[in-house]
């Protein structure tokens, strides 16, 4: 034991030197963070964790998430000692063409999920966790290595909770507990007792330790991969800048590297050198056999010409066919299943599908772990909620994650809930990802059809759904392609083109009646594909159609179908005229909220009239 300790020790003394020349040859990153946390990452990477070094990849790697992600310059270089990166890359750190980025993302393949936006990873934990303990049935455990800071947000404990409930005992986090923040010292500053306590009230095994220590630091990891029903969170005491005299739990010295010169100098004399000795051998893991699957093709749509679907029927039926074609697919939602119709993935498919209940940043934070563990999630809920997790959202994108959201009940079309429960911002959201693609269908057959599409695209999909039955438009045997669109009405004499997707083409459809009894045609165009737009077909209907097209949607002015084809048409004398959503909405009936919004049939109607 003392022998390894030794080992560890040196390793630890290691970890704190590259740390330190890393930031100072960059000129700036977070050298004291690294030096709290180097005595527990020492233990974790050439002790308690097991891996194989050749392959990053490999399904049964415990995995580690570094949640305080700022001490990226400490994972780097515990990566450089494993032999897993030359020591010399460590002093790219934070230059352009470097893998080794200032906070953590998946340009470095040893780095599965983005992190730095404080307070995610042990959401991100939770669904490799999940997908560990109930879909591979991996005896992998996923570290999460925390800030004291960070656990004031609010997703921690949503996490907490979430972990206590489905016992996953494959999870084990540590907090690093070094009472210095940012701009002052933590809420609970060394307390470690009331920090346990709290995570005790969440239904984790919680163990108090000195993070210097190692012979605390060892058994309380060892008691941690013991656990058979609960979470483990280990909650250590340390110092922030430890092992140089000047930084040791010191204020001001957050985000600042040492400065080359005197105090560098002085600040590796006290850590001593670089030990050399590599005769820890790192545990690999056990070979196990995770099932490959084939998707199939999903059963078709089955609608009758005179049924009424919502779309968020639609998606629902298509999510439950799709579980069925492949079973990659998982389904999460947030306690909201049966109005977002998840529920129907969950009465097929029930060993795939988690209630996130309502904690929608870890609905998000989860179904990101479970999609870098090679699953196809697909994350449910109303559309408004879904602004809740936008920093989840954004940070799935960073982390290049394979993630679908659906967002039901959007716009004012949902009626008398009022407009808390209104999604009009989650186009311009959703939009604003980099690489996302944004889906809006307008009968069930489209739903259906693009859920399938959403699945085969690899990366960020955004399905919008309504509440309103609406008539089904489409042939069972039509496609939707990613990127495309339809168009719906035409003839040689139409005098303006309308762009629409939703229940607003249901009120175009209207218009277009109304309309032709005056003889004045219109061209309808079913913009299903927001994100990538169909530039083209708008383009060639424009031409047609007197230069002119008329936008309609159910969502704000800012940032949603308006002004994606005014972004999309912008350079080719095209004058485009929106009907949104303007105002602060009310409750009321859908059709009245339609009317008094400016967004239905009669406004339409009148828009048209007015330009031509």
């Amino acid at each position: 034991m003392d022998t390894l300790k030794n080992l560890l020790i040196q390793k630890a003394t290691n970890l704190r030197i590259h740390s330190i020349l890393s930031t100072s040859e960059a000129g700036s990153g977070h050298p004291t963070t690294c030096l709290s946390a180097a005595d527990i990452v020492s233990a974790l990477f050439f002790h308690a964790m097991r891996y194989d070094t050749e392959d990053a990849r490999n399904p049964n790697n415990d995995r580690f998430i570094l949640s305080k992600g700022h001490a990226a310059p400490l994972l780097y270089a515990a990566y450089a000692e494993a032999g897993i990166i030359p020591t010399d890359d460590l002093q790219t750190l934070r230059h352009i063409d470097s893998i080794l980025e200032g906070h953590p993302t998946p340009r470095f393949e040893w780095t599965e999920v983005a992190t730095g936006s404080l307070g995610q990873g042990l959401s991100l934990g939770l669904g490799m966790a999940l997908n560990g303990k109930y879909l591979d049935k991996s005896d992998y455990r996923v570290y999460v290595l925390l800030g004291d800071g960070e656990t004031a947000e609010g997703g921690v404990w949503e996490a907490a909770a979430l972990a206590s409930h489905y016992q996953l005992h494959n999870l084990i986090g540590i907090v690093d507990v070094n009472a210095l923040g940012q701009s002052q010292r933590t809420m609970y500053a060394f307390d470690i007792d009331t920090y346990c306590k709290r995570f005790d009230a969440f239904g984790w095994q919680t163990i108090g330790i000195d993070g210097h220590d190692f012979d605390e630091i060892l058994p309380a990891l060892e008691q941690a991969k013991s656990s058979t029903e609960k979470p483990t969170m280990i909650v250590a005491k340390t110092f922030k800048g430890k092992g140089v005299s000047f930084l040791e739990n010191e204020d001001n010295w957050h985000g600042k590297a040492i400065p080359e010169g005197e105090q560098l100098d002085k600040a590796l004399a006290e850590l001593g050198p670089l030990h050399t000795d590599n005769s820890l051998q790192i545990e690999g893991p056990k070979s196990i056999n995770i099932k490959s699957t084939t998707p199939t093709v999903c059963e078709p749509p089955n609608y009758q010409p005179d049924d009424e679907v919502a779309t968020r029927g639609g998606y629902g039926i298509g999510l439950a066919k799709l579980g069925t074609a492949n079973p990659n697919v998982v389904a999460l939602d947030g306690d909201t299943k049966n109005s977002t119709y998840a529920e129907q993935f969950m009465q097929l498919h029930p060993d795939r599908f988690f209630e996130m209940f309502i904690a929608e940043q870890n609905l998000v934070g989860a179904g990101i772990g479970l999609a870098k563990r090679g699953k196809i999630p697909f994350v449910s809920t109303f559309a408004a909620f879904l602004s809740r997790a936008y920093d989840h959202i954004r940070m799935s994108a960073i982390s290049q994650a394979n993630i679908k959201y659906a967002g039901s009940h959007c716009g004012v079309s949902i009626g008398e809930d009022g407009p808390s429960q209104m999604g009009l911002e989650d186009i311009a959201m959703f939009r604003a990802i980099p690489d996302s693609v944004v889906l809006y269908p307008s009968d069930a057959v489209a739903a259906e059809c693009l859920v399938a599409e959403a699945a085969a695209h690899e990366g960020i999909v955004y399905i919008r759904t309504s509440r309103p039955k609406t008539a089904i438009l489409y042939d069972v045997d039509d496609r939707f392609p990613i990127g495309g669109s339809k168009v719906v009405k035409k003839s040689a004499e139409d005098s303006v083109t309308v762009v629409t997707a939703g229940v607003t083409l249901h009120e175009a459809l209207k218009a277009h009646e109304i309309l032709a009894a005056d003889d004045i045609a219109i061209r309808i165009i079913d913009l299903y594909s927001v994100k990538p737009i169909d530039a083209e077909a708008l383009i060639s209907a424009a031409a047609e159609t007197n230069n002119t097209l008329i936008t309609v949607e159910d969502h704000y002015p800012e940032g949603g179908l308006g002004d994606a084809v005014l972004d999309a048409v912008a350079t080719h004398d095209i004058y485009v005229h929106k009907l949104a959503v303007t105002g602060l909405p009310r409750s009321g009936k859908p059709d009245e909220l339609l009317e008094h919004h400016g967004i239905s049939t009669n406004a339409i109607v009148q828009k048209v009239k007015d330009v031509v």
